[in-house]
């Protein structure tokens, strides 16, 4: 990309990420049923992502700009991981945290570099079922598992 458009996307993302930190900062502390919050998993996204987009911004002042006017957009990309993200964000109560997660991991994988598809499975599944694990059985935290149609019980 170009330094340009690497360093207002930095900033872009600075203030998406304070963004998260600030609204979380309004959900509740803890949820019945639940030993951590709601507001720690945005409020940890978005520490992440304000922490990431300073670096991008930092670097854009160390490196050359060597695709001065010759960086063209994936557009087509772009639309696809949009839609994928939104479809995520509608479907993440009816389908579950699982499918879900798993669904739009493998349309991002798949979408970045074609192939490898059993890679792109087994790494997706792996992230969605370790992440679903992690913060439910370990941290007692709550996420939509299945849909009550998928009942494993």
């Amino acid at each position: 990309m170009s330094k340009l458009f690497d360093r207002y996307t930095g900033i872009l993302f600075f203030a998406v990420g304070l963004m998260f930190v600030i609204e979380s900062l309004k959900l509740s502390q803890s949820a019945y049923g639940s030993v951590i919050g709601p507001n720690i998993f945005p409020m940890s996204l978005g520490s992440v992502l304000i922490l990431l987009s300073t670096r991008l911004v930092y670097e854009t002042f160390r490196y050359v700009d060597v695709n001065k006017n010759s960086a063209k957009l994936d557009y087509k990309r772009l639309v696809i991981i949009l839609v994928a993200a939104i479809l995520y964000a509608a479907l993440l109560e009816t389908l579950g945290y699982v499918i879900t997660t798993f669904l739009f991991l493998l349309v991002g994988f798949q979408t970045m570099e074609k192939g490898r598809l059993w890679v792109s499975f087994l790494i997706a599944g792996c992230f969605s079922i370790g992440v679903y694990y992690l913060f439910v059985v370990i941290l007692q935290g709550t996420l939509p598992a299945f849909p009550s149609w998928m009942s494993f019980s």
